[in-house]
């Protein structure tokens, strides 16, 4: 079950009750997908490809979001990617306005979809996108992974001072990492995040200055979730032979310790 009432956390400070906490820290937000729909006072559905905006949602990546490749099945939020008519689908949410929070350990267990072509992540962006756009919104991406690149992990940040092909990124090989559940996780403070996977330092980014430019990671974000077929990273060759391919989320756990 879900140890939370109803989270948003706007500015820093917490609008709803948590009721769970750790010695660690408070608990503000899990999700385990119980069930047997998505819980819509949580997360919302992103359809379409991405125009008039963003056509092939920035990436030129191949597919069309639909709420119906994305399910919730015994205990875990299924993504399903598929090649059909001539045309790619998969499924993509977030949690815009209803999980909102500033700074926290957030930690998930997935199990990746793979093969060539695939390109499923889980990552966060600043709730001030509309206001200031990409990339000064900031992003934080904990999971990225490429079916082009076996045994890969990515974890990155995209900030006005280095985005798309930014600088302030690491590759890490884990060796079958696309067999069964894996944790990955993201440290965020007002003055570094670092990431780990399956408890394993990875990567820890501390800018090098303290500036909108730079580090614009002192606000509120919130979670994504998809994916992608193709695109400028996950492309551009998509091998047809793997679909239908399933990208699974176990849980998702908020730790705040002050």
């Amino acid at each position: 079950m879900k140890n939370f009432s109803k989270l948003i956390v706007s500015g820093g400070f917490l609008l709803g009750v948590a009721i769970s906490g750790t010695a660690q820290g408070k608990v503000i937000f899990e999700e385990d997908f119980s069930g047997d729909s998505l819980d819509m006072s949580s997360w919302s559905y992103e359809e379409g490809d991405g125009c008039p905006n963003l056509c092939g949602w920035g990436n030129n990546e191949e597919q069309v979001y639909d709420r119906n490749y994305v399910e919730v099945e015994d205990g875990k939020l299924v993504i399903t990617a598929v090649k059909k008519d001539g045309e790619y689908y998969s499924g993509k949410i977030n949690s815009r306005d209803k999980v909102e929070f500033k700074y926290g350990e957030v930690e998930v267990r997935a199990k990746l979809g793979t093969g060539k072509g695939i390109w499923p992540a889980f990552w966060m962006l600043g709730t001030d996108i509309n206001e200031v756009g990409w990339p000064a919104s900031g992003e934080i991406d904990i999971l990225e992974y490429v079916g082009r690149e076996p045994d890969m992990v990515f974890t990155s940040l995209h900030t006005p001072a280095s985005h798309g092909e930014t600088i302030n990124t690491k590759k890490t090989r884990f060796e079958d990492i696309e067999e069964g559940y894996h944790t990955y996780k993201a440290v965020w403070t007002k003055d570094y995040i670092e990431f780990f996977v399956d408890g394993n330092q990875v990567y820890k980014f501390t800018p090098e200055k303290y500036d909108d430019e730079h580090y614009p990671f002192r606000k509120d974000f919130y979670f994504l979730i998809n994916m992608a077929v193709g695109g400028n990273f996950g492309g551009p060759e998509v091998d047809d032979s793997i679909f239908p391919v399933k990208y699974y989320i176990d849980h998702i756990k908020v730790t705040q310790t002050n």
